[in-house]
């Protein structure tokens, strides 16, 4: 199957070509400005002579569509979704492009990803600072409601069960990402970097000099979050990466649990990965994906990977293997003693 992810080398050959202009006198002079919203710290990195207007412009659509897709704030187009009692109600474009792209997932991962599972996580306190194991007829109740086949988008209109919560917090960053790099590109720039928590977008290359070189990105170590496992160069691609060392909580036993659940047992998922980066094109698949594959498993996730043929991806399993895909693996580096293997196309290879 021919995979759409480029070479580093062929990358930086393509963009040296048509990347960011030699004629901008300021084209190696950065700007960078650092934002908290959608409950992360953002950090944006801009290139040349208009990166003041670029990263001001970024700033302004994070604002707005933190807004529009809060799950909490009252004046959302969630919220308003999430308290129309069973009616219509109609929605931006960009919410109906994160919700078309988390049904796509959703089929293609038989169901991995769910974003009517809000009443739950609330149950679990992920959404409150009251983190707490709910019972299990809590569990089981909370999980009745949660049906992402009920979910009805049609001209713009969306219709929820009377009852159903979602939340679009596993897609929102990464839509959050390609827009802004969508308003840098808008406003002239063609070498930026951004980084919204865990999810890392890159526009062009890195300057050095007369040329454009690969953005290195780390990969955190879900064993040792203060340190990385390994990077991936990148030019003009999403890393998103989902783990259970992002938000979790012990009980009083000292059992671990973390806040992405399986919609098949409303429990946090425990299939053998504790950390999923997915590296593509688009920040908004790529988030979706990274909590799909870390919900399916690693040899569900190694089948999806080969079927759908649009991204990347480095697997990190609770054994402590590393497995990475043929598409990127010229582009990783391991910095740690995790031992890794290839993931090939071809799976007897």
């Amino acid at each position: 199957m021919k995979r759409t992810i480029l070479s580093a080398a062929a990358l930086l050959l393509f963009l040296t070509a048509c990347g960011q202009s030699a004629d901008d006198p300021a084209r190696d002079t950065v700007r960078t400005a650092d934002v908290f919203a959608m409950d992360t710290y953002m950090n944006l990195k801009a290139y040349g002579s208009h990166a003041d207007e670029a990263l001001q412009a970024a700033q302004e659509r994070i604002a707005g569509l933190e807004q529009m897709l809060s799950v909490t704030n009252s004046g959302s187009e969630v919220y308003a979704i999430n308290h129309a009692n069973g009616k219509p109600i109609s929605v931006s474009p960009e919410t109906a492009a994160i919700l078309e792209t988390a049904h796509q997932v959703r089929m293609e991962s038989n169901g991995a990803l769910c974003i009517s599972l809000y009443p739950l996580l609330k149950a679990w306190g992920f959404t409150t600072d009251s983190l707490q194991v709910p019972s299990d007829e809590t569990i089981a109740a909370e999980l009745r409601r949660a049906d992402d086949d009920q979910i009805r988008l049609i001209d713009g209109e969306l219709t929820l069960p009377e009852g159903m919560e979602i939340d679009l917090g596993a897609l929102a960053k990464g839509y959050t990402g390609d827009a802004v790099i969508e308003e840098m590109r808008k406003c002239g720039v063609t070498s930026a970097i951004i980084s919204l928590g865990g999810n890392v977008q890159a526009l062009g290359g890195k300057p050095e000099g007369d040329a454009l070189e690969p953005w290195s990105v780390g990969i955190t170590n879900p064993f040792a979050p203060d340190t990385n496992f390994g990077i991936v160069q990148v030019q003009d691609q999403a890393v998103v990466t989902s783990g259970n060392y992002e938000r979790f909580f012990k009980d009083d036993d000292g059992n671990l649990y973390w806040h992405i659940l399986d919609p098949e047992d409303g429990r946090p998922a425990d299939n053998g990965l504790v950390s999923v980066t997915v590296i593509g094109s688009s920040g908004l698949r790529c988030d979706a994906l990274s909590t799909a594959l870390f919900v399916e498993g690693t040899e569900r996730a190694e089948e999806h990977w080969r079927a759908a043929g649009d991204f990347e991806m480095v697997l990190v399993t609770s054994d402590a293997k590393v497995l990475v895909s043929e598409g990127i693996a010229d582009a990783f580096t391991s910095t740690s003693d995790l031992p890794y293997e290839v993931l090939h196309y071809d799976e007897n290879a």
